[in-house]
């Protein structure tokens, strides 16, 4: 499996016969997405930072909402969170992802803005690699981000949504989210190349640039 952070909360997961797009969104985050192709994508909520679907080409299927799915050899269960911690009063739902894909359990958390429950814990069951917001603004805080890392226990952290030098977005950069779990930084790397039978014993976070 190669992970390739394209920026703000989109990633490219290219497993062995399946490559999947999280979150496309618009040039004007001043991220360059590049071209891309895909055999599916995920869409967390219907933000166009989040659901620019158009930029993929490969007539790819498009999961956005709660349920499961099966496509080709990839498993995805959608799981119905808020936006917010005022249960969607302020910005309605998010849907965050769970992928089994080349036996790899993947969760993005999409613009979640809640804790999860503990029932939302044992539904995703194991999670191996935990794409998660972490620079605060519509989604979760820094000190929430740590806390749901903590409770999911995964073997791999990959940040996603905070304030980088590319991005036009107001939002949290890297640092605070690190100085909440006790890193005081972490050398970012193009792309996560990960198999199940090289994951960490312990929860490393890894940090990749666009």
């Amino acid at each position: 499996m190669e992970i390739k952070w394209l920026g703000h909360s989109c990633f490219r997961l290219k497993g062995k016969n399946t490559t999947i797009i999280t979150d496309p969104f618009p040039p004007n985050l001043g991220y360059a997405m590049g071209k891309q192709s895909a055999e599916v994508i995920t869409v967390s909520h219907a933000h166009p930072n989040h659901s620019f679907t158009s930029a993929i080409d490969g007539n790819p299927h498009i999961v956005s909402g709660p349920g499961e799915y099966e496509i080709g050899d990839v498993i995805i269960l959608g799981l119905s969170t808020f936006h917010d911690d005022s249960k969607g009063s302020e910005r309605g739902k998010n849907t965050i992802y769970q992928m089994e894909i080349d036996d790899l359990s993947i969760c993005h958390l999409g613009d979640i803005g809640q804790g999860l429950t503990d029932n939302q814990i044992e539904e995703l069951g194991r999670v191996d690699i935990l794409l998660l917001p972490v620079g605060g603004g519509n989604t979760i805080s820094p000190g929430k981000a740590a806390e749901i890392m903590r409770k999911l226990e995964p073997s791999v952290v990959i940040p996603m949504h905070f304030q980088s030098d590319l991005s036009t977005s107001s939002l949290l950069p890297i640092g605070q989210f690190l100085k909440e779990i006790g890193i005081s930084s972490l050398e970012p790397q193009s792309k996560l190349n990960i198999t199940r039978g090289n994951l960490p014993v312990t929860t490393q976070v890894m940090l990749l640039q666009p």
